[in-house]
């Protein structure tokens, strides 16, 4: 994914400390005091971006596959997150970030707001250091429905203390952003507020846009007008966002992530992936919801383009009436809205999302040996239209294995399976009961 190295057909790869020290051909660099790694057979990438999922819902797995959005919003946020206590919310997100790992995802953007108290988000931000990849945790806030007499979700201001509190305990690969409500979800002056409070304290600000009609309509104007709008501001969806809007936004240097399983299937509508090239930008992807979907980057990888694509070929039909000639979007660019686009996304595209000495050792060997895999033809193509989670051989986050010959290196798996399994019946059994 790097422009000015390109691709090598065959390479060597020097990791020093947790970067990368050099890149050439095959027996171009003299290392013979380093340890040998043989990737023959492999094919060598960035390790992906997972730019938006909520990991505290990984023990409920499969229970909203068939639920729409307004059911999600009833059944996750008004009934079962209230259920959650602090060591729900570790196992959960322990269990979700290595389950990223093993499907080669190296950075994690870990949205989490089902953290009503300090030890809950304690408790997860621990669970990502233990997991050990690199990890944005975005503090969102818990969306319950307000008792008689108490202020909605979407009246009360982003807990700053607690959100610098965050910022004093992140170091090593964790980092902190807000994940705030914004104009679709919020008042005008709950959405005035944070967005001045990210501004100040210098972190991304990512919401939700999108799900039906926006708490305050003119919202996006008003924080124009007052110049909150720029490259630290993150929009999730952007579904029921206007083509000027969009133009505007990109034009600002704003990111959008895409989550394209969970919006079709929930009622946001399709991606915007098009709307967005259209005004020359590319989207980051996330996974979204392990409650409803698979983790698996590169599957919502190859949804997003055979959404697009599908979307471009049925306007032409339409226009013309004919198949068009030529593909409007080449694999190579959901590798990078997986890769490169979710390390802008970040603002760390100085650090990951591409092979390039000088960043960051997060890297993914893919066996490109299986019966699905060959003949190889297209090394690209194949990473993004082939790959499968039994495809991801090795995995590398800051110069450290976290997944060697299939098997993630992780002690005592089987006991976190049964921690898991355990939390996810016990919030299931209080929702019942």
């Amino acid at each position: 994914m790097d422009d000015q190295l390109g691709d090598l057909p065959l390479a060597d790869v020097l990791i020093e400390g947790d970067q990368i020290a050099a890149i050439g051909p095959a027996g171009s660099i003299a290392a013979t005091d380093a340890e040998q790694v043989d990737g023959r057979g492999c094919i060598v990438i960035p390790g992906l971006v997972n730019a938006h999922m909520h990991t505290w819902q990984t023990a409920l797995r499969g229970i909203a596959s068939d639920w729409t959005l307004l059911e999600y919003f009833k059944n996750m946020h008004a009934r079962l997150a209230a259920i959650f206590q602090p060591e729900d919310l570790h196992i959960a997100t322990l269990m979700g970030a290595l389950n990223q790992l093993n499907c080669g995802a190296t950075t994690l953007v870990d949205w989490c707001h089902n953290n009503r108290t300090p030890e809950h988000n304690d408790a997860a931000l621990d669970a990502l250091s233990e997991a050990g990849l690199r990890a944005a945790f975005f503090q969102g806030v818990p969306r319950p429905e307000p008792k008689p007499g108490e202020k909605g979700f979407w009246e009360r201001p982003h807990p700053r203390g607690e959100l610098e509190r965050l910022l004093g305990r992140a170091k090593g690969l964790i980092s902190v952003g807000a994940g705030i409500l914004g104009p679709q979800y919020s008042t005008l002056e709950v959405t005035l507020h944070d967005f001045k409070m990210a501004k100040e304290l210098g972190i991304i600000a990512s919401m939700h846009q999108g799900g039906g009609e926006p708490r305050t309509p003119k919202g996006w104007e008003r924080l124009e007008q007052e110049d909150l709008l720029g490259p630290c501001v993150n929009i999730v969806h952007g579904q029921g966002l206007g083509e000027e809007q969009i133009r505007r936004f990109c034009s600002f240097g704003m990111s959008f992530t895409i989550t394209p399983e969970s919006e079709m299937i929930m009622g946001h509508g399709f991606p915007i992936t098009g709307r967005l090239r259209k005004f020359g930008r590319a989207p980051s992807i996330g996974v979204d919801l392990e409650s409803a979907v698979s983790g698996e980057m590169l599957m919502a990888a190859r949804v997003a383009l055979g959404t697009q694509r599908s979307l471009d070929n049925a306007s032409h039909r339409v226009m013309t009436g004919a198949i068009p000639s030529t593909t409007t979007i080449p694999a190579r660019e959901a590798l990078a809205w997986s890769t490169i686009d979710g390390a802008r996304m970040l603002c760390m595209e100085d650090k990951i999302g591409s092979l390039r000495p000088g960043k960051q050792a997060d890297l993914v060997m893919i066996s490109a040996g299986a019966i699905n895999m060959q003949p190889v033809h297209d090394p690209i193509s194949t990473v993004v239209m082939q790959t499968s989670l039994a495809n991801i051989d090795s995995v590398m986050v800051a110069g450290q294995w976290k997944k060697r010959a299939g098997q993630l290196l992780v002690d005592g798996l089987p006991g976190k399976i049964n921690r898991l399994q355990a939390s996810g019946q016990r919030i299931l059994n209080e929702l019942r009961a």
